[in-house]
């Protein structure tokens, strides 16, 4: 089956721009020196560095790398983009980054001071923007990081970008030569507290050091005598560079809407890190898993050729009246409900919803499995999580009061079921995914991503309201319903089939299908199985009539292909062999289950 992640994964030695000489590496000496070629109109110069800047962490240095933990692997290394606000915490999160994972850190600014400082021509032309108090181009700037990103230190440790880009143009730039990293985390704190930071900070006019009035008080009073404000820490140009900050992170996160991360960062820098530990871990551990698996990432341009085209695609399971399904079967659906929900997310859909009806899952049968269906629920979830995104997992609690109090019969017990499942060693489990309602008051600002299951109406209660409310509060954020079922229900006064009826079905209808798959049999039966109907977003919906082989074999046939979900009467030509033109006015013998269609 066609393996896909859901962070498009890029290699950072693409067609660079930069050229460089063969012999361009890092050394041993306190200043680093690397052949750089920028652009076409930029000759090859030095560049001098420090080693904080271009330490190759594969060189075993004692004063460099004494006590260093590195976290490795011979699976593709880690790419990561870090933004914050000014006293954000990011200087001091990319220093524990860098010694937990040994990946290059690549500051804009340091290489920049780098250049002008050893005066080569590309240093000296960033110096004359910035003597005049303009900002250095894009054109110069992307060609000195996609210089650094060439060199064999960080094809074989990783990279942390960090502060850059810092405009659309620029991540572009980098989109363009096929740079993008695994994930794009930005530290969130709040403007306030921000401002106090900066605001705080005196500075040692003696030895540099960095204090803060409350946070951070000086040893003794003969260093707080001494301590100066910075000139940039006045709270009018805090509150300035706020502003373009905030400016330039709008600018960008287009650019990387599917791979953001926004992390707490109003927190001690420990706990600040944990969760950043906890989200680069896993992203490695699933790089090492498909290095050992030997399965690529694969763009997601790929899939939009037919369905039929994918290789890796080994059709529909058999034995689907097989009770209990095999663990192969499961896993088969689950899999493939995961790749057809993360390319409609990686497309920008929103309001999304998956219908399967495998017996496991179709409640109106005595096979029913609610394990199934939290098996699914959790594939999905942790797979997102996986992927840096924060993960709601809403089970809707007990509706109505009084006599119609209560809760469909299928979701008795599934939030317990959820709560006591295994959600893996990594603690996503409370970090990463969450587990609450269905309601307008269950979304908050750092969930990314909303996992619904099945929503549905009850007997004298409707779902849609709180439904309503929940995709409101979410807004741009997915939402994804797992086998909904928002068929209006009776109530005790008939006011639910009455009252509202038109805006319940076009709420419910505003959802786009991203998976469906239906077996399908004789009209009022429940076997033999005859057919399934399958679409996997952005396919078609196609059409599979079950052959019987012997001896004892089956396989599935694929008899037809509609751009839309096909009608009961479509199927029955289909089916019939007849041509789709020709109108009919009976139904015929093949049916769904209950009149789906």
């Amino acid at each position: 089956m066609l393996s896909y992640s859901a962070a498009t994964t890029h290699c950072c030695n693409g067609p660079l721009t930069p050229k460089f000489s063969p012999s361009s590496r890092p050394c041993l000496s306190s200043s680093l020196h690397c052949s750089l070629c920028a652009s076409s109109h930029f000759l090859p110069q030095q560049l001098n560095s420090s080693n904080h800047v271009y330490g190759y962490a594969g060189i075993k240095s004692k004063t460099a790398r004494k006590g260093l933990k590195i976290v490795s692997s011979q699976s593709e290394p880690l790419k990561v983009m870090i933004s914050g606000a000014p006293a954000s915490g990011k200087g001091t999160q990319c220093e524990m980054i860098v010694k937990k994972f040994g990946v290059v850190h690549i500051s804009t600014g340091d290489i920049l001071r780098a250049e002008v400082s050893a005066g080569t021509e590309i240093g000296n032309k960033a110096k004359e923007y910035m003597n005049s108090g303009r900002l250095v181009p894009d054109e110069i700037v992307t060609a000195m990081v996609t210089a650094r990103l060439s060199l064999e230190d960080v094809k074989e440790q990783g990279w942390l970008l960090d502060g850059y880009p810092r405009s659309s143009a620029q991540a572009e730039s980098l989109e363009k030569l096929n740079i993008r990293p695994d994930v794009y985390i930005m530290l969130d704190v709040p403007d306030d507290v921000l401002i106090n930071r900066c605001v705080g900070r005196r500075m040692d006019p003696l030895t540099g050091k960095i204090y803060h009035i409350e946070n951070f008080p000086p040893e003794n009073e003969e260093i707080k005598a001494r301590l100066v404000t910075r000139p940039d820490d006045t709270e009018e140009k805090v509150k300035s560079r706020l502003q373009i900050y905030k400016q330039n992170a709008e600018s960008i996160i287009s650019t990387y809407s599917d791979i953001v991360v926004k992390i707490d960062g109003n927190h001690p820098k420990e706990v600040v890190f944990k969760e950043i530990d906890s989200l680069l871990s896993r992203l490695q551990k699933d790089k090492e898993e498909k290095s050992k698996s030997g399965k690529l990432a694969v763009n997601d341009r790929q899939f939009h050729k037919s369905s039929s085209e994918k290789e890796n695609w080994r059709g529909i399971p058999t034995r689907l009246n097989n009770i209990p399904h095999s663990r192969e079967i499961r896993k088969y659906f689950y899999e493939d409900v995961l790749q057809a929900t993360q390319r409609a997310v990686k497309d920008g859909k929103t309001r999304l919803k998956v219908e399967i009806n495998i017996p496991e899952l179709n409640p109106e049968m005595d096979v029913y499995r609610i394990g199934t269906l939290m098996e699914l629920v959790r594939t999905l979830a942790l797979t997102f999580a996986d992927d840096g995104k924060r993960v709601k997992v809403c089970v809707q609690g007990s509706m109505g009061e009084g006599a119609l109090a209560g809760m469909p019969l299928q979701l008795a017990g599934s939030r317990k079921i959820l709560e006591f499942m295994d959600w893996g060693d990594d603690g996503a489990m409370g970090t990463f995914v969450k587990i609450g309602s269905i309601g307008g008051q269950e979304v908050e600002e750092q969930d990314d991503m909303f996992i619904l299951v099945a929503p549905q109406n009850a007997v004298g209660n409707c779902i849609i309201d709180d439904l309503r409310a929940m995709t409101d509060a979410a807004a741009h954020r997915p939402v994804i319903l797992v086998n909904p079922r928002l068929k209006d229900l009776p109530s005790s006064s008939g006011i639910m089939q009455t009252m509202g009826r038109e805006k319940r079905l076009e709420y419910a209808a505003s959802f786009e299908i991203c998976y469906f798959f239906r077996l399908l049999y004789y009209a009022g039966t429940q076997y033999p199985i005859m057919g399934a109907l399958r679409m996997s977003y952005p396919y078609e919906y196609e059409l599979y009539r079950r052959v019987d082989e012997s001896p004892q074999k089956e396989k599935y046939v694929i008899l037809s292909k509609f751009a839309k979900r096909p009608s009961g009467e479509e199927i029955n030509d289909a089916f019939e062999g007849k041509r789709r033109e020709k109108a009919k006015k009976a139904t015929g013998i093949w049916g769904f289950l209950s009149g789906i269609f």
